[in-house]
């Protein structure tokens, strides 16, 4: 069993799964107004420096939004050989519009510089964000960018379960669906497919299916 993710890595992956199958057949976007995009925010604390003041207006729902199609796109290019999500494999952006999507909106985030000097080793410089001057857009880029470098890259997969379009980290080598009820269906679709019926119908025979032998009549 993998470490939970960290932040950076959970809140990359929520954003972009903020796209999810709508249990009807379709797809939902979370993202698809102002308010939806309020009230995703306050649910993540530490997104923007006052996360419950936070309320998004026209010009940040499309920025963020901009964002999830480079993050997206940039999940598709990570699981690869893999299949990406359906929820948008026909419409991916290229991956270097992708990748200067993700760094234009990153370089938003103002950086200090910090200079660190532990006992017995050379000085060193971080440069940390700028916390009271923080755009969710850059801050959101910024996570997506620390995951995608990170390690948890690795285990990031698409769950192709029926009807399922989400991205997930994969837990353990032999998981292949993002949670139980995804791996239930798959199974079932599969048991479906093995047991269909042949459509095909035999040239001789009757209702039943059963094949009269010559000399017998048919009953």
């Amino acid at each position: 069993m993998q470490d939970s993710p960290n932040g950076d890595t959970a809140l990359a992956l929520d954003l972009a799964l903020t796209i999810r199958h709508d249990g009807k057949g379709g797809i939902a976007d979370d993202l698809t107004d102002p308010a939806g995009l309020t009230t995703w925010v306050r649910a993540h604390p530490g997104a923007v420096p006052d996360t419950a003041g936070f309320v998004a207006d026209a010009p940040a729902l499309a920025a963020v939004r901009d964002l999830r199609a480079a993050v997206r796109a940039l999940f598709a290019h990570a699981v690869r050989p893999g299949e990406p999500s359906p929820a948008d494999a026909a419409r991916l952006l290229p991956v270097p519009e992708a990748l200067e999507r993700l760094n234009t909106a990153a370089a938003r985030m103002p950086t200090v510089p910090v200079l660190h000097w532990p006992e017995d080793t050379d000085p060193f410089v971080r440069r940390p964000a700028a916390v009271a001057r923080g755009d969710l857009t850059a801050a959101l880029a910024g996570a997506a960018i620390a995951f995608l470098a990170g390690p948890d890259r690795q285990r990031l997969r698409a769950c192709h379960a029926p009807r399922c379009v989400r991205y997930f980290l994969k837990e353990h080598p032999r998981q292949e669906w993002c949670k139980p009820s995804c791996g239930n269906r798959a199974r079932v679709a599969r048991h479906h497919e093995r047991h269909r019926p042949d459509d095909r119908t035999p040239s001789t025979g009757n209702a039943q299916g059963w094949v009269a032998h010559p000399s017998q009549g048919v009953r």
